[in-house]
């Protein structure tokens, strides 16, 4: 069987932005001179015997390399002046080898032509070697090493095992990769435009097939995003979640396996994540029927004013916790206009019980990339309790959730859960609304749905973009 096979041709495209790879693995060695610095990608994952989950690589990985493939580790091995980076990949399997039959991940029977590690070099701008020259080189490391934890159990345990005495160091690692990825540069930028231009198509596609006088199930508008995801994309950023009627009160609805019935709202939180892994993060509240109710209306009409006040609140130097706070004085004079907090806006912020957050459940929002909920391991200063920089990404996502069994509730609001959510570009005088084509005001999102539905179902490649 290993016999009389010829050589499969491939063309080789070098990804656009290798020159900005490079710079940033320049960035990381400028960090920690003298350090070996190991980042893996991690390793395939199995959904059940014999079923592996598709693989999405680390995307501290993907951004110092654009590599995407499983089991890869890139070493960044100090000398003089800096760092010699060194891609280590799996080798080519082909039929020509028994493990191109017998290994049902890596043997090219099983998974297709794959790159060689000459190849990849050409593709990625980066030195690379086979994964089995990895442990030899580890050994050979003198020096102090930093190790970016949880991605590949084999290096973890194994090669260069985790103590409490290297946690305080790794750590630093991950939390200096986080902080050199928060600002956005120009290609960057590019692929989370693109991605949610597919979301906004994919919302689109829902609007086009929801109707308005009969019962669906929320699985199915899941399954008409997650089509169109896959087609111009990747597929979805993270799980989406599809949630009617009081399903909308609970932040993270992912079940989907309700009804979307005619008289209530429908609250999509969903992005699709570009081919070169970055994602969208969008969230719109429709009414099924076409209308708001006067309830209805009454509650998004405070979610659409807190977002207007966090967007008007961003620039370059404002507190990442004063545009919170900036959409919670709109979200607690809300809550006072219907009947829920008894206090003043001062009051009420000055409580440490937060007594609104009954209601609001969750901060505005957060950084957005590579990662749905990016750069997570940024220390607070440089986040959270830090400010925003020029070229920053971040999610406005205010809400209000009234839950149906709340007995502060009054009857006529219980079950009623809204939240807009918009991408967010943080510009050198203000903010640049990426998700600016989906309609928020009330009275144009009524209108746009309509129209949606005026045009009718139609499938991801109508328009000529090809899969």
């Amino acid at each position: 069987m290993t016999g009389n096979w010829r050589e499969q041709e491939t063309t080789l495209s070098p990804v656009p932005h290798a020159e900005r790879t490079a710079a940033r693995r320049a960035a990381l060695s400028h960090a920690f001179p003298g350090e070996t610095l190991v980042v893996p990608t991690g390793r395939i994952q199995w959904r059940s015997y014999g079923a592996p989950y598709p693989f999405r690589g680390g995307s501290d990985l993907i951004w110092l390399t654009a590599d995407q493939d499983p089991n890869s580790v890139l070493v960044l091995h100090p000398i003089t002046g800096g760092h010699d980076a060194v891609l280590y990949v799996d080798p080519r399997h082909g039929p020509a080898s028994g493990v191109g039959y017998l290994d049902r991940i890596l043997g090219e029977v099983w998974q297709g032509r794959c790159l060689s590690p000459q190849e990849k070099s050409a593709v990625l701008g980066v030195q690379a070697r086979p994964i089995g020259e990895l442990p030899a080189a580890l050994r050979r490391i003198s020096g102090p090493v930093r190790v970016l934890r949880g991605y590949d159990t084999g290096i973890d345990r194994e090669l260069l095992p985790a103590t409490a005495e290297n946690a305080v160091r790794d750590a630093l690692l991950a939390s200096v990769l986080a902080e050199l990825r928060l600002p956005k540069d120009d290609w960057e930028l590019a692929q989370l435009q693109e991605a949610v231009d597919i979301t906004v198509r994919g919302f689109e596609d829902v609007a086009r097939v929801l109707p308005s006088e009969r019962e669906v199930s929320e699985r199915l508008l899941e399954g008409v995003f997650a089509t169109r995801a896959r087609h111009d994309g990747n597929g979805v950023g993270y799980a989406s979640i599809v949630a009617a009627g009081a399903h909308a009160t609970t932040l993270h609805w992912v079940r989907n396996d309700g009804a979307v019935r005619p008289d209530g709202l429908l609250l999509m939180d969903m992005g699709a994540e570009a081919r070169s892994c970055y994602t969208a993060d969008v969230t719109r509240t429709w009414p099924v029927s076409g209308g708001f109710s006067a309830a209805e209306r009454d509650v998004y009409d405070i979610v659409h004013a807190a977002r207007d006040a966090g967007l008007a609140a961003i620039a370059p130097g404002v507190a990442f916790e004063d545009v919170d706070l900036a959409c919670k004085r709109v979200q607690i004079e809300g809550l006072r206009d219907l009947g829920l907090v008894e206090v003043g806006v001062e009051e009420a912020l000055a409580d440490k019980r937060q007594p609104y957050r009954r209601w609001t459940l969750a901060a505005f929002g957060h950084m957005l990339g590579l990662d749905v909920h990016d750069c997570g391991h940024a220390r607070p200063e440089h986040y959270a309790q830090g400010v925003l920089r020029e070229r920053h990404v971040l999610t406005m996502e205010p809400g209000i959730y009234l839950q149906p069994h709340d007995e502060l509730v009054p009857e006529g609001l219980r079950g009623i859960g809204v939240r807009i959510e918009d991408d967010v570009r943080v510009t050198a005088d203000g903010a640049r609304v990426m998700s600016h084509a989906l309609p928020v005001a009330a009275a144009d999102v009524e209108a746009w749905l309509a129209a949606q539905r005026e045009a009718g179902p139609r499938l991801p490649g109508d328009d000529g973009r090809a899969a």
